[in-house]
């Protein structure tokens, strides 16, 4: 794989940022990315002092969707074509899902297909004006995959999700504003100390509360069985009571100074 096709992480104490990287194919998704997608937020789940994360995309683009030029070497055998998108693409995106502190999408330009799948399992979405949105793949001759599908339709709504697959509608970023998409638009310019400011002020607050808001909202898309998850929940979604971090945040309130967690 060229070394300039990756998913790179960057540290920064308990922040980290994944920018999807797939230089003159915007940001296009190849297999060895959903892979290392996966590995890299495996890799970040299990970091305790973690915060929160930031995903964006390299350049003036999100992700442009799957990188085509690899698509004729497994798309046209039904066993390669479900390992590609139950091993690969699910799994990246289960990892993104499964991640237990907030996940903030920094998104700008093209935010298609797998970009917009991507953008689904993020907790805060902010977009910049130039972004567009759409999964137009009928015009490749495939439908979505059946779980990415399910993703894409909880996060933007069925409105828009049957106009992007069925009629290959693209969207710019007011329009999913609208649709509850989008927290933010704002200009491009803006778009990284926007972005920024947000991490910062996810950061800023109690790291188990956010974990466990994480887990409770989880829980709360599990559809049908949603009330036998909260019956599971509910014996032990007290036991923060003593925890130093609860203590602090209650007595920083008291004492009129800001919270030190």
């Amino acid at each position: 794989m060229n070394e300039a096709v990756t998913i790179s992480v960057q540290r920064e104490e308990a922040l980290a940022t994944v920018t999807l990287c797939n230089p003159g194919r915007l940001n296009a998704m190849t297999r060895a990315m959903w892979r290392e997608l996966r590995a890299v937020f495996d890799e970040l789940s299990a970091d305790a002092g973690l915060r929160a994360v930031r995903v964006r995309g390299e350049g003036a683009a999100f992700c442009a969707g799957g990188d085509i030029s690899e698509y004729p070497a497994f798309r046209f055998a039904p066993e390669s074509l479900r390992a590609f998108h139950e091993d690969e693409v699910w799994a990246a995106l289960a990892a993104i899902l499964a991640c237990p502190v907030p996940v903030v999408a920094q998104i700008t330009g093209p935010c298609m297909g797998a970009g917009i799948e991507i953008a689904s399992c993020c907790d805060i979405r902010l977009a910049g004006d130039s972004a567009t949105f759409g999964a137009p793949i009928a015009r490749l001759g495939f439908p979505m995959a059946p779980r990415e599908a399910a993703l894409v339709r909880a996060a933007i709504g069925d409105v828009l999700a049957r106009d992007m697959l069925l009629a290959a509608g693209v969207h710019g970023a007011a329009r999913l504003r609208e649709a509850g998409f989008l927290t933010e638009v704002l200009p491009d310019a803006e778009l990284p100390d926007a972005a920024a400011r947000k991490l910062a002020q996810v950061a800023a607050l109690a790291p188990q509360a956010a974990r466990a808001h994480k887990a409770l909202l989880r829980g709360l898309q599990a559809g049908p069985s949603q009330q036998a998850w909260l019956a599971q929940w509910l014996p032990t979604a007290y036991d923060y009571a003593d925890t130093a971090e609860h203590r602090e945040g209650i007595q920083a309130f008291l004492d009129k100074r800001p919270p030190r967690f």
